[in-house]
């Protein structure tokens, strides 16, 4: 039997049924970063407590507290504000500021002198991680594991790569660089960046030069994914660290930071490897 009333679009009560609209995310055209601000919460590797992850103007991430601190309670060494989406290493002038989460991060020594303030936040985040560690939600990196250089190098956990003349560390082995953009559903886009169907590029040995004219090291030569002889629109592609699917594409926001850093052969020295991998990731071809 079917009801002949048509809907009001009212309850019985008076309130109205009309479901409320959903807001996508987007990034505002003159933002200077084009990351979404809700999916940048992450938790830290050594601690387990929360962390947001903001560029800085020259383009490296740094980890920061979530919530805002009296700026009285902060050295001023420590002070950092958020503005468009961008953060700086200095207060704003209110009584507010952010501070980054290594001052606070329970599992490092403190490297400055804290305040009775900060000192009982970082006492709070210390319980957050024994509770995480008693339950099992979190797995400290074991001290006992062995350094990296004493591990046979076939397959390089962070490659040096050469893209656009100037030579990048990944976080992550080349095969398993993901695409940050972001998808229809809102989710990370679980693509590879070195796609089959795409031209890869070349390990190479290539000299251990310095960058920006320091001395070079000793290494004669370092083991280097070169990809200086694809198209320009592939390498710049690398470069925003996305797929076929999303180069170019500029109504995709980065969902996530890209996971370059920049290669500087004296604090990355443990990553130079003088042997080329044996790995598919491309072709292997001596200088």
């Amino acid at each position: 039997m079917c009801s002949l009333t048509t809907p009001s679009g009212h309850r019985w009560d008076g309130t109205p049924t009309t479901p409320r609209r959903l807001r996508s995310l987007r990034v505002a055209a003159d933002s200077p970063s084009r990351l979404l601000r809700t999916a940048q919460a992450q938790r830290c590797r050594d601690c387990g407590n929360r962390i947001d992850w903001y560029t800085r103007s020259h383009g490296r991430p740094v980890g920061l507290h979530p919530q805002e601190l009296d700026a009285a309670a902060v050295p001023v060494s420590c002070r950092w504000h958020v503005d468009s989406g961008i953060a700086h290493a200095a207060g704003d002038g209110t009584r507010w500021c952010r501070i980054p989460h290594s001052v606070l991060c329970p599992a490092r020594e403190p490297t400055e002198l804290l305040t009775p303030q900060l000192a009982e936040l970082r006492r709070r985040l210390a319980v957050g991680t024994r509770r995480l560690l008693d339950s099992g939600a979190l797995t400290p990196p074991s001290p006992s594991d062995p350094p990296a250089a004493e591990v046979p190098v076939c397959r390089p956990a962070r490659p040096v790569l050469q893209i656009l003349y100037g030579r990048y560390l990944a976080a992550r082995p080349v095969d398993d660089i993901q695409c940050v953009a972001q998808t229809r559903l809102r989710h990370r886009c679980p693509h590879r960046i070195l796609a089959p169907d795409a031209p890869a590029g070349v390990w190479r040995l290539m000299p251990a030069t310095a960058a920006r004219g320091q001395l070079a090291l000793s290494a004669a030569d370092m083991a280097v994914y070169d990809l200086t002889h694809v198209p320009y629109a592939e390498q710049l592609r690398w470069r925003t660290q996305r797929c076929p699917s999303h180069a170019g594409t500029s109504a995709a926001p980065d969902l996530t930071l890209a996971d370059w850093e920049v290669f500087d052969p004296l604090f990355h020295h443990q990553h130079i490897h003088a042997r080329l991998p044996a790995t598919a990731q491309g072709r292997r071809e001596r200088p």
